[in-house]
């Protein structure tokens, strides 16, 4: 190869380069100029910082539990105490018998309950157990710490056999199958319900539609209702598939009545499309919808309870997660499907999911009428 070839190709390789760099710094300044974009770049790894390092935590504590305290002596007090002193539970009710207990466990006000017989002087004497701890065991992290108490040692009482009895109601194997299947029901409708519709408006605008819908007579309110009615028949299809197959493969329980799941369902999937939505009239392009989608998914799904309990989190963190739709459905199809009880008993959950869709739709047909000004 001679000198005249090996200029050309330093030339050609010379060109290469600076036409990947032109390309380079036009993505660059694209980017910048993009700012929802580019605060996504910065704002994704922030919350998956905090969120981690901060919101999410394996270590149980304060978990919410009743006492029936039958017996009423100085040794009952010293027992509760000693639970609560434990920092594992925290002690919020007193309930006059096991039924009002187990009934506040299945409305889900506390997860567990602490019950001590009338006779608990003399079991303390005779080395019998204790008292009973009634655990909720359809989140298998809670009713595992709860477990720890079993041993819990009660001073002058202490002995060699468990002083409690462990009783857990509605997944005695501890099967996690049981306590993921629910929860996964939520994940996966917020990942589509909330998708499909963040680029409801915006596929319309780039595909030239929105001029025509304009121009027809229909209102702004029409126009987002017909936008989430389709998917409210998909969010039911996938909840039947998530059900139906956790409960051949995974003999996941259905307790509930499959009315009140339908119930629960339609509260749940009407709050996540109207907050898709809403992303859709905020966002300038299908690429911004998907980002603000990823960035509502994370706390959604890491803050709900799926994976991690509320009892577990900072106050801040369980501040946020009582404002995300997740969190109150996971509560209310757990309860619903896992406890078999009815939709109206959680009615605050169902409330404010309802809520939430009403105002949602308000807002995203209010920023509609803005851009069509």
């Amino acid at each position: 190869m001679n000198q005249s070839q090996h200029q050309s190709m330093g030339q050609s390789m010379l060109q290469s380069i600076r036409r990947i760099q032109a390309i380079a710094l036009k993505e660059l300044r694209q980017l910048r100029r993009d700012r929802l974009t580019f605060g996504m770049v910065v704002m994704i790894p922030l919350i998956q910082l905090c969120l981690f390092g901060y919101a999410i935590n394996t270590d149980v504590r304060h978990v919410h539990v009743g006492v029936v305290d039958q017996s009423q002596t100085h040794l009952s007090r010293q027992i509760v105490a000693k639970a609560q002193a434990s920092q594992v539970v925290n002690v919020i009710a007193s309930y006059p018998d096991t039924f009002a207990a187990e009934k506040a466990i299945a409305k889900g006000e506390i997860r567990a309950a602490l019950f001590l017989p009338r006779d608990l002087t003399r079991r303390a004497l005779q080395q019998k157990p204790l008292g009973q701890w009634i655990i909720d065991g359809s989140d298998t992290m809670v009713a595992n710490t709860i477990l720890a108490l079993e041993q819990m040692p009660i001073g002058d009482a202490a002995q060699s056999a468990p002083p409690f009895e462990m009783v857990l109601f509605y997944n005695p194997e501890r099967r996690s199958a049981v306590n993921i299947v629910p929860g996964l029901l939520g994940v996966i409708l917020t990942m589509t319900m909330v998708l499909f519709t963040s680029v409801a408006i915006v596929r319309e605008r780039e595909h030239g539609n929105l001029e025509l819908l304009i121009t027809t007579p229909m209102h702004s309110l029409e126009l987002m209702i017909a936008k989430i009615l389709p998917y409210i028949a998909i969010g039911y299809v996938q909840i039947g598939i998530i059900l139906g197959l956790g409960h051949l493969l995974f003999d996941v329980p259905i307790r509930g009545d499959l009315t009140q799941i339908a119930l629960a369902g339609f509260y749940f999937i009407c709050a996540s499309l109207t907050l898709g939505l809403i992303i859709s009239t905020v966002a300038q392009t299908q690429m911004q919808a998907m980002q603000m989608t990823v960035f509502i998914l994370l706390p959604s799904i890491l803050l709900s309870g799926f994976m991690f309990p509320l009892e577990a989190m900072p106050t801040g963190a369980q501040f946020i997660a009582e404002l995300l739709p997740n969190t109150h459905f996971t509560r209310l199809i757990r309860g619903v499907v896992l406890r078999g009880i009815d939709a109206s008993i959680l009615s605050p959950d169902a409330i404010w999911l309802l809520g939430f869709c009403l105002v949602g739709l308000v807002i995203a047909t209010l920023r509609f009428k803005k851009r069509l000004d």
